[in-house]
C-alpha cells in the first residue's frame, strides 16, 4: 500500500461509525422506507436506523429497537428483532467507514400502527418490494446490499459482507452466509 491508501484507512484519518439498519415489511410484502432529508444520503431511499450511542454502551438491538421507535413510532418487543446481516464498508464516499448492523422486525407491522410518516430526517413510505431497485438508494446499496437482501427476507439465516469504496468501483466480498440459499 502506498502512504495516500495508508493514511486513506487510518482510523484517525477516516472515522469509523456504527449504526443499524431496520428492515420492517408489512403482510403485503411491503418495506418502509425513509426518504432521506439529511446527509449521509439526502434526497434517497434506505430503510430506517442510525447511530449507536457507543457513548453510553448502547447494544445494536438496544439501538435498533430505539430507532425504529424514534423513527416509525413502534415499539417491538426484543422476541420481535433480529440481526440478520453485518456490513462493513470502508471509505464510503470519502468519509468515514460504516459498520452496519442490520435488523428484521419478524412480526408484519400495519401500515396503521405508524403515529405519522413525516419528521425531520425525512418521510417515511411503505414500497413494494419489486419498486425498491427503481429508487434512488445509495450505491453501495444498489450494487452488492440489496441485490444479497432481498432474496433472503423473511428467511433465517446471518450474512456478513464487506464493501470497499475507496476506489473507482465498489468491491465486495462475502464473509460469511449462512442463509439456506447461500
Amino acid at each position: 500500500m502506498n502512504d495516500v491508501n495508508d493514511r486513506r484507512y487510518e482510523p484517525s484519518g477516516l472515522p469509523y461509525r456504527i449504526a443499524v439498519l431496520c428492515y420492517l415489511w408489512t403482510e403485503d410484502d411491503r418495506l418502509l422506507m425513509l426518504h432521506r432529508r439529511k446527509h449521509p444520503n439526502p434526497d434517497m431511499f434506505s430503510p430506517i436506523g442510525g447511530k449507536m450511542e457507543i457513548s453510553l454502551g448502547e447494544t445494536p438491538h438496544e439501538c435498533a429497537r430505539r430507532e425504529i421507535h424514534e423513527e416509525a413510532g413502534i415499539e417491538i418487543a426484543d422476541e420481535d428483532i433480529r440481526m440478520f446481516a453485518m456490513v462493513a464498508e470502508k471509505a464510503y464516499q470519502g468519509e468515514m467507514h460504516w459498520l452496519l448492523f442490520c435488523f428484521e422486525v419478524t412480526r408484519r407491522i400495519d401500515p396503521d400502527e405508524l403515529p405519522r410518516s413525516e419528521f425531520d430526517e425525512g418521510t417515511l413510505e411503505w414500497i413494494p418490494v419489486d419498486e425498491v431497485d427503481g429508487l434512488r438508494i445509495p450505491e453501495t446499496d444498489r450494487k452488492v446490499l440489496w441485490p444479497l437482501l432481498k432474496p433472503r427476507r423473511h428467511a433465517g439465516g446471518f450474512l456478513m459482507v464487506e464493501i470497499d469504496c475507496g476506489g473507482d468501483d465498489l468491491v465486495s466480498r462475502i464473509v460469511e452466509d449462512t442463509h439456506p440459499l447461500g
